[in-house]
């Protein structure tokens, strides 16, 4: 394959601290490569570095051709967009591609833009990319806002894509669906896997392993090594000791005593440095260092207690806003401990629904009853509703010096540094912001969760402790996510926004896709089979009407039977092809 862009030597610091310590890599026509990483750890500056955004300090990239163009998605949580430019510069494709991605045409008008929600915006981001045919693909958590629909799409189109690409994602299962080949960037350095994100953590496992075995054999080595060489010490100053000491002078003539022992003495001391030397040697050409572990991650929560079997109930609800419905009469129940993923397309009202379990949001007909002992935590998608100017103590406003303890404890275990806290919040990531809203839950007692994106902007390794801990959470669950790993691994239970209805399911996402599967081949093969009973039937009537009259009774109502059949064929027809 032909190389598209090639870095050799790649250097950058900010002040003391060095993100990219002397890495080289090339990257071929065709590649699809997983950027990974603990969040700090310098991805979004590498990927600033290959767009020429911001300058390294030392080393050269290389482009074929020279003006390569890059199509290049930033990691974002609010995507500002001049749609009604994007339109007229590449409307078509635009519009094509958006409504591939779920985005509704009528979303696309000027009196709609400034309604978009966090999705849609990120939709239209992506069709953009598109709708400008790139060379080359960067894309920071494309996946962060999307829905199930523009996930599957985007995963098909990367798979297709022809360039070479860039994905920084933390949604395993898109990297496993989407990439060949893994970067990782640890403490400034540069490690290549090949294989999906499976392949990659598989690996780095067997390396870690082999690297422990190998690490403890030369310790043993080194631990015997020592040990000769106390021996060796400790016959050294015996010799020393015994050539000194003095005797007769007609003794020391005798028995040679002083000069044998200081010969032995001389002869120890060469062997010492002998194998010293010849172990720092070894250690300076094949020394192995003591291989890291993953730093550990901790979530701890605890749930009060149970409050009854029914937590919230829907009776008829219905949420209109003006002519538009997002659901109707809708009836559900969420009982204590279930683990339930809220799932809808963008726009359909997930958010909504939340705001009118916090009764943030009114129903429009029905309600929704909540025990009244039950305490809600809940964990917004949004990380800029934080109060920038405050440190993160003062934001949390502890009063007791036990909590103020745990939370510094939390904190530690998650990866963030004390001085970091005593700083105001705007010099935090997305992804420490994140965590900020964590922390503050875990401090707090609730029953039920209510997590909306909640691994947005966290790491890998975060995800993957936080899907652990809320697995030992005894409490209800309920999560807005697009990490399919996480929905899968944690929920049994769906609450799903289609057809302005918002339904309890009783089975996990997997399951109800292949449930949905199934019915939909079902119906299409029904569908088909009455296709070829009304063409048999229009085909009839086609030639009855030929034998009558026009202008007709009977003309009248076999020609209007007929449009009837037509009608019904195009229909058929149109479900079957959707």
């Amino acid at each position: 394959m032909t190389t598209v862009l090639q870095a050799k030597r790649l250097q950058k610091k900010f002040g003391d601290k060095e993100i990219l310590k002397d890495i080289s890599f090339d990257i071929r026509q065709g590649e699809k490569i997983g950027l990974v990483g603990w969040n700090g750890s310098g991805k979004t500056t590498f990927v600033n570095i290959l767009m020429k955004c911001i300058n390294h300090d030392h080393g050269s990239i290389t482009t074929w051709p020279a003006n390569l163009h890059m199509g290049y998605l930033p990691q974002s949580t609010d995507y500002v967009l001049d749609v009604e430019r994007e339109l007229l510069e590449t409307g078509e494709e635009l519009m094509a591609t958006s409504k591939k991605l779920g985005l509704q045409k009528h979303l696309l008008q000027k009196s709609e833009f400034q309604h978009l929600s966090g999705g849609e915006r990120l939709k239209v981001s992506i069709a953009k990319i598109w709708a400008n045919h790139p060379e080359f693909l960067i894309l920071d958590e494309p996946t962060n806002h999307l829905d199930l629909q523009g996930i599957n799409w985007l995963t098909e189109e990367v798979k297709n894509y022809r360039g070479a690409a860039i994905i920084i994602s933390h949604d395993r299962h898109f990297l496993d669906q989407s990439v060949e080949k893994i970067f990782e960037l640890e403490e400034g350095v540069l490690t290549i896997y090949e294989g999906n994100y499976s392949a990659y953590r598989k690996e780095k496992q067997r390396r870690f392993e082999q690297q422990q075995r190998d690490y403890e054999k030369q310790q043993r080595k080194i631990h015997m090594i020592e040990q000769q060489v106390n021996t060796l010490k400790t016959w050294s100053d015996k010799a020393h000791r015994e050539a000194g000491k003095g005797g007769t002078a007609a003794e020391n003539r005798q028995m040679g005593l002083k000069e044998y022992e200081r010969m032995k003495a001389k002869k120890k001391d060469n062997q010492i440095k002998s194998k010293l030397k010849r172990l720092n040697l070894e250690l300076s050409k094949t020394g192995i260092d003591k291989p890291k572990e993953d730093s550990d991650v901790f979530f701890q929560f605890d749930s009060i207690g149970k409050r009854g079997k029914r937590l919230i109930e829907a009776r008829g609800l219905t949420k209109q806003f003006g002519d538009r419905t997002l659901f109707k009469e809708s009836h559900f129940y969420i009982k204590h401990g279930e683990r339930i993923a809220l799932q809808g397309p963008n726009g359909s009202g997930k958010t909504t629904f939340i705001k009118m379990l916090l009764e943030e949001e009114s129903a429009t007909e029905g309600e929704i009853w909540k025990s009244e002992s039950m305490k809600i935590a809940y964990l917004s998608q949004d990380v800029s509703d934080l109060p920038e100017e405050k440190t993160v103590y003062e934001y949390f406003d502890l009063e007791e010096k036990f909590q103020l303890t745990q939370a510094r404890t939390i904190f530690a275990n998650m990866g963030i540094e004390d001085r970091k806290l005593s700083k105001p919040i705007r010099h935090l990531s997305l992804g420490e912001r994140t965590r900020v809203k964590l922390v503050l839950m875990i401090l707090q007692e609730y029953d039920v969760l209510i997590l909306d994106e909640p691994t947005n902007h966290l790491d890998l390794p975060s995800r993957e402790q936080l899907e652990e801990t809320l697995s030992q959470f005894s409490g209800t669950l309920i999560i807005v996510s697009h990490d399919r790993f996480f929905v899968e691994k944690l929920c049994d239970k769906l609450l799903v926004i289609e057809n302005q209805q918002l339904k309890r399911i009783e089975v996990g996402l997997s399951e109800h896709e292949n449930q949905s599967k199934k019915s939909t081949v079902e119906g299409v093969q029904q569908w088909a089979e009455e296709l070829a009973l009304v063409d048999n039937k229009i085909t009839e009537m086609l030639g009855k009407i030929s034998f009558c009259k026009t202008g007709t009774n009977e003309y009248r109502e076999v020609d209007q039977e007929l449009q009837m059949l037509m009608s019904r064929k195009r229909k058929l027809i149109q479900k079957i092809s959707l």
